[in-house]
């Protein structure tokens, strides 16, 4: 019989995560896939057309079925955002054994983006269906909170630490999308085991497309590719900072595929700055970026200048280096390791608009000869360690794993 996995995840399809590829994999595997997640929204913070946000649905996606409870959009304010978290944990427990009801699982995976309390509802659903629970984090909490500025009262991010160290003690297998979160997750997770599971960019899909996109902003010499979230994690004020010092200099466009919180802040700065150099094309769909990613002459990621940034690896790492490009990377840390390991760009500290703007004049005045083999050595480090088909073998070994641990401790 084939292994029937839950997965639970705040976030998922139509929105853009990286849980949606994950999913299709272990279908494409043999695994009976279902999952539980909210109705979307991210990151517009408005409920998706076609959907209704106090509503329980059920859909299908790619034979995938998707239970969907009812959920509090997230907004643009700080408050909203915190009733959206709230919503999807109170509606998941509420409304998730009913919808799931009469449903067997092997094992429940929880996809632990922030906020990590979305994987509560998990632990009351693993009792229900007496089965193995497996959360993949992906931030650390509450470091998080307090390096995002969302909460500073030490004693309230003392409770946090409380809840996030019982949510770690009631998993039966802990995994981390970066070597640098095993101490500090191993410190609040007692006996249960921690293992590194990084992200990967499952590439299936764009070898499908007939025709490059076109995209305002390739048509210059060297355009420069962001893609991704647009918030404050980001640190955009470099990238403001840095356009603002290239101004005139050679035939340059950084252009920003996505969309975040501070979006529209960053257009209005464009705009009152007269800077003609940075581009924004809004969300596309995740099946054409390869072909998009494959059309610039460099891909850029840049990080705020906090602990808990220097510790975590930015998902289109994976990405960008699967693309074959050279990136240009202003961050610390872990993310900045693997890009230097893998030769594969050019890296300078965070948050430095001029030491950006020197990485981006100098790759640009760059013998294409050296640039090629920087997309090269980044495509061959992908493969070596990011290669979708490996690590979803290696996710499907901690599956059966954690199932056998689980039923072997409960007998």
């Amino acid at each position: 019989m084939n292994m029937r996995v839950l997965v639970i995840s705040q976030y998922f399809w139509p929105e853009n995560f990286r849980i949606n590829e994950l999913v299709k994999s272990l279908q494409c595997k043999g695994l009976v896939i279902e999952v539980l997640t909210g109705q979307p929204n991210y990151p517009s913070g408005v409920i998706f057309e076609g959907y209704n946000g106090w509503n329980c649905t059920v859909e299908n996606w790619s034979s995938v079925k998707i239970y969907r409870v009812p959920l509090f959009p997230r907004g643009r304010s700080a408050v909203s955002l915190g009733i959206n978290y709230l919503s999807f944990i109170f509606s998941a427990i509420l409304f998730g054994p009913w919808l799931l009801r009469g449903k067997s699982f092997d094992a429940i995976f929880i996809f632990g983006v922030s906020p990590i309390l979305q994987a509560i509802p998990a632990i009351f659903l693993g009792k229900i269906k007496n089965c193995p629970l497996i959360l993949w984090i992906q931030d650390l909490w509450p470091e998080s909170l307090l390096e995002t500025g969302y909460v500073t009262h030490k004693g309230l991010l003392k409770i946090v630490e409380y809840v996030v160290g019982w949510i770690y003690h009631s998993m039966d297998l802990l995994l981390v999308q970066s070597k640098a979160f095993i101490a500090k997750v191993a410190n609040l997770a007692g006996s249960v085991p921690v293992n590194y599971y990084p992200n990967s960019f499952l590439e299936q899909g764009s070898e499908k497309l007939d025709s490059k996109p076109n995209i305002t902003g390739f048509d210059c010499s060297f355009p420069i590719l962001f893609a991704g979230n647009i918030g404050r994690a980001q640190a955009v004020e470099v990238i403001l900072g840095a356009a603002a010092l290239l101004e005139g200099v050679g035939d340059i466009s950084i252009i920003m595929v996505g969309d975040g919180s501070r979006r529209e802040w960053m257009m209005r700065e464009v705009s009152k700055r007269g800077l003609r150099n940075i581009i924004f094309v809004g969300q596309l769909p995740v099946e054409v970026m390869p072909a998009i990613m494959a059309q610039a002459s460099g891909l850029l990621v840049t990080l705020v200048d906090k602990e808990i940034f220097r510790l975590t690896i930015p998902s289109k790492i994976q990405a960008y280096l699967a693309a074959g490009r050279p990136i240009i990377a202003s961050l610390n840390g872990a993310g900045a390791e693997i890009i230097n390991d893998a030769q594969a760009g050019v890296v300078v500290p965070a948050e430095n608009p001029e030491a950006l703007a020197d990485a981006i004049r100098s790759m640009y005045l760059m013998p294409e000869i050296e640039k090629l083999a920087m997309g090269i050595n980044g495509r061959r480090y992908y493969e070596e360690n990011f290669s979708s088909e490996k690590l979803i073998e290696q996710l499907i070994e901690y599956f059966n794993k954690a199932i056998k641990n689980y039923h072997k401790a409960v007998t």
